[in-house]
């Protein structure tokens, strides 16, 4: 499992804002296939853009660690599972649509006309 982890400081308070809050997310991606590295490449630029400085991503490859996919019941590849903060969300596909990633993480809400 490889960890990257945008925090360059101290943990933030436990009573930050939204924009403070910190993100705990897991990427379940099947080798480097080609879906799953296009899923990494738009998590990582999607976080630095949105969510700098305040989120830990996991990477998990099913492939080496199907224990951990079996507990996350990971039926399809790549998911992003956000563990923080709640509530849990999970996204599937190679999260190339911002505003559904925008709307999946909470960090945006959903247009009521839409």
């Amino acid at each position: 499992m490889k960890t990257i982890d945008s925090e360059k400081q101290g943990s933030p308070s436990e009573n930050a804002t939204p924009q403070e809050e910190k993100y705990l997310l897991r990427l379940y991606v099947t080798g480097t296939t080609s879906k799953s590295v296009r899923a990494l490449t738009n998590l990582k630029t999607f976080c630095e853009a949105y969510l700098a400085g305040r989120y830990v991503l996991k990477v998990v490859d099913i492939y080496q660690q199907p224990a951990l996919a079996k507990k996350d019941q990971i039926i399809a590849a790549p998911t992003l599972i956000k563990e923080l903060p709640p509530p849990l969300r999970r996204l599937i596909g190679d999260l190339a649509d911002t505003d559904k990633v925008l709307l999946g993480l909470n960090l945006r809400k959903k247009d009521p006309k839409s």
